[in-house]
């Protein structure tokens, strides 16, 4: 982990002149961030991981959220890409609560990623991040955290969610932690959780998209908001469709949509119930492609 300002700008300036159209993802010490340091990462291909780290106390877990906060929305600012490393069970000090809360203030900050290294056995870097149970994080609580942890790589990670989770959480008012709970169990019931062998990486994204969609479904029907599930499926189709032509997965795709892409694609959109009582519809099929200056799309 690079853990130092120098260190890191050193880095980048290295990876511009010796890789500069390949990409580099850096884990580095959120303390090693700033404006400077995202001014040239602006320059070459890259994304940051960050691990959040807590601090012991007084006999208290200790986690600066005002910190990871203001890292977090400078990133964002700056449009890098930038994930969270999260472990859970870490020490004695450690509680499913406290380490929930580190999980729901995570996904709050738009991470384009979440990583968990202890759902990932078949990583030799798991080995460094064992779980250990203590009064306050029993096995139980090691395996309820680690179902949340295998959801939400599966669901907001591989499923590519960040630019439209939280929009979609909103009207459920749940936490992101109760959110991952259900589809965890969800995975449990169609043999695509942790101890089924599922391995969400190795899963084409449309088809992951489409348990999104199954399981969005069944929640909004659940919190009796069904009436919204039509502009929710149009919302993470089209921008399913945006993430896999971004990634080289396809030239264009072509979506059906109730609204027009204008309006599913603005900010009017973070809130949708609003948008639900206030946008008209326009059914409309709808061309993505990669044009000149970026994603472009046309309405056939």
């Amino acid at each position: 982990m690079i853990s130092t300002k120098k260190e890191l700008l050193d880095q980048l300036k290295l990876e511009r002149r010796k890789n500069e159209n390949l990409w580099t993802t850096f884990c580095v010490d959120a303390a090693a961030l700033d404006a400077e340091v995202c001014g040239e990462a602006l320059k070459i291909f890259c994304s940051f991981d960050i691990p959040l780290t807590t601090a012991e106390k007084g006999g208290k877990l200790l986690f600066d959220k005002k910190f990871y906060a203001g890292k977090a929305r400078l990133l964002n600012e700056y449009g890098l890409i930038f994930g969270f490393i999260l472990e859970y069970a870490s020490g004695a000090d450690d509680s499913l609560k406290s380490f929930l809360d580190r999980f729901d203030f995570a996904v709050n900050q738009y991470p384009n990623h979440l990583n968990f290294p202890q759902t990932e056995t078949t990583s030799s870097d798991a080995l460094s991040f064992s779980p250990v149970t203590s009064a306050t994080f029993s096995a139980q609580n090691i395996r309820q955290a680690r179902d949340i942890c295998f959801a939400a790589r599966t669901f907001y990670t591989c499923g590519r969610a960040v630019p439209w989770f939280l929009s979609v959480l909103k009207p459920l008012r749940i936490t992101p932690s109760a959110f991952f709970a259900d589809f965890a169990d969800w995975q449990r019931c169609n043999n695509a959780d942790f101890k089924s062998g599922f391995y969400p990486e190795k899963e084409k994204h449309p088809d992951i998209e489409k348990m999104q969609l199954l399981f969005l479904e069944e929640k909004y029907e659940e919190k009796g908001k069904g009436d919204l599930f039509g502009l929710i499926s149009d919302i993470v189709k089209i921008n399913g469709a945006m993430s896999r032509i971004s990634a080289g997965e396809k030239a264009e795709e072509t979506v059906q949509v109730s609204y027009n892409p204008d309006d599913l694609l603005s900010e009017e959109s973070l809130d949708l119930e609003s948008f639900y009582d206030n946008v008209c519809l326009e059914e409309c099929k709808v061309r993505l492609f990669a044009g000149q200056d970026g994603l472009d799309f046309e309405i056939l």
